[in-house]
């Protein structure tokens, strides 16, 4: 189920790309590799299909990326690239590969930069989409209008995905200084940071200003590269949306794996695996067995994500957190109504019981069907506060006794109602329906405009302070206080890890009381 509301994140209101207007100059800038011409737009300037690394193709499938060649004249940047590989992703919102074919050849991010001149350098914020590790592309995102209404320098980014980004197996680690393997999409978003700090200047952003921000698998790579000692200066502030904490498979389980699934290709070495096309590759990536994740190499990531917040092992910028009101419902409408399928009363326990085993039973007293509106709403409640809202409420609380560490809680509870998904319970807030909120892709009630304003302002104006500050909008406190991102009224409130049930799902030396 969480591999479920992982998947759909991407799609889960972001933004789909919109033509600029109509150019009335041809943008030009030099990068350190060589002259790029964008699009010039009313409001944005757009640079499309920029190479950060090398093609990660033959001889270079499974390894750490290497550096984009150089190139002669002006490179067209008015197109996107090719989107990572995966499999095709049909959507209410659309293919969340966005436009292109899926390909190996993808290590390619977009800068969108406010179309008016300024004459100091701007905020950076570098956008990892979500998707699972499986799916997804950075161009499926427009940060246009994040840009201009902001004020700063918007990155997308594609990063290598499933068996391609994170393959583990004993081969691999044989051939790394390191002796170790997987994490390559990871690898692929830290080559991007680094491309970010050499070349963004020549974009009128700051290098020395860089906030990266995500969602879901997004998020979670965000926490990831904030406990990496290889992202060390390489941005100054973090915003993780609804994925921080997620545990992680170690080195050695995951290249047992890697091992197992290798041989239900008929392949013992990775000589064998890299001589597969990469369709045959994609297709045995589905197997339900596998699971493509970064994973605790002790080098890219030393630790898991709580453990080196709670040693204080992280890089300690300022850190925006947060997650919606209820994550789970996304899941559960996957899982059941938009499969052609309802879950009635009766079969709510036997899924909690499928889901937790043993303690079914306490959960199901936690989370009596009389207090939701429905099976499915319960359900969402309890996928919701396990799976998101109380990890998240631990990694800001570990994070506070460290840096500035804010969090928030979306609760616009009709932010997909436009979309009249053919569900039979109110989907709420679930995961991923603040995106567009963030990136500015909001027409909606005059309240639900304003608070779309209000999150674009609290967003971008971290990013160019390390305060989530919006003009017009109350106070953002820092943790124990919890931001209520909702339309009726931004409020706070110190009741989160209660109001989530969180004693329940956090060890008991980890819940607040």
């Amino acid at each position: 189920m969480l591999s479920g509301a992982l998947m759909l994140s991407a799609a889960g209101l972001a933004v789909t790309p919109v033509p600029p207007a109509a150019a009335t100059d041809t943008p030009t800038v030099t990068t350190r590799y060589g002259q790029l011409r964008g699009t010039a737009g009313q409001t944005a300037d757009d640079y499309l299909g920029i190479p950060y690394a090398a093609p990660p193709v033959g001889g270079l499938r499974w390894k750490p990326p290497a550096a984009p060649g150089h190139w002669s004249g002006v490179r067209d940047a008015t197109r996107p690239g090719n989107p990572c590989m995966q499999t095709g992703s049909s959507t209410p919102w659309g293919d969340l590969a966005g436009p292109g074919t899926p390909s190996e050849d993808c290590l390619y991010l977009n800068v969108h930069t406010p179309a008016e001149r300024s004459l100091r350098d701007r905020p950076v914020m570098v956008w990892l989409h979500g998707g699972g590790f499986t799916i997804g592309s950075g161009t499926f995102y427009d940060g246009g209008e994040l840009a201009a209404r902001g004020d700063v320098v918007v990155v997308t980014l594609n990063y290598r995905l499933g068996a391609f980004g994170y393959l583990s197996h004993p081969g691999l680690a044989g051939e790394s200084p390191e002796g170790v393997s997987g994490n390559y999409g990871l690898l692929d978003q830290q080559a991007a940071l680094r491309w970010v700090r050499q070349n963004i200047a020549a974009f009128g952003g700051d290098p020395g200003n860089v906030t990266v921000f995500g969602e879901s698998a997004g998020g979670g790579s965000v926490c990831q590269h904030l406990v990496s000692p290889r992202t060390l200066g390489l941005y100054h502030r973090a915003i993780a949306q609804s994925g921080c904490g997620f545990p992680l498979p170690t080195q050695e389980s995951h290249q047992r794996t890697g091992a197992d699934w290798a041989a239900s290709l008929g392949c013992a070495d990775v000589a064998c695996l890299r001589a597969k096309p990469a369709g045959e590759l994609l297709s045995a990536a589905q197997s339900p067995t596998a699971r493509w994740v970064p994973n605790v190499d002790g080098r890219v990531l030393p630790l898991q994500i709580t453990d080196a917040l709670e040693q204080g092992r992280f890089h300690h910028v300022p850190v925006l957190q947060g997650t919606t009101a209820d994550e789970g419902r996304l899941t559960v409408a996957s899982t059941y109504d938009l499969a052609g399928r309802r879950l009635t009363p009766a079969g709510y326990p036997v899924a909690v019981r499928a889901l937790y085993g043993d303690r079914a039973d306490a959960i199901l007293a936690r989370y009596p069907l009389s207090d939701h509106g429905s099976p499915a709403e319960a359900l969402g409640a309890v996928l919701t506060d396990s799976q998101f809202s109380c990890l998240q409420s631990r990694t800001a609380e570990l994070m506070a006794d460290h840096t500035r560490s804010y969090q928030y809680e979306f609760a616009d509870r009709g932010a997909m109602d436009h979309l009249n998904l053919p569900v039979g319970f109110p989907l709420g807030a679930p995961h991923g329906s603040e995106i567009r909120y963030v990136f500015g892709g909001v027409s909606g009630t005059p309240a639900q405009n304003a608070l779309a304003d209000r999150m674009l302002g609290y967003w971008t104006g971290f990013a160019h302070t390390g305060v989530p500050y919006a003009v017009g909008a109350p106070r953002w406190h820092q943790y124990p206080k919890v931001q209520v991102l909702a339309p009726e009224a931004i409020t706070a409130t110190t009741t989160f890890p209660q109001d989530h049930e969180c004693d329940l799902w956090l060890p008991s030396d980890q819940a607040r009381s």
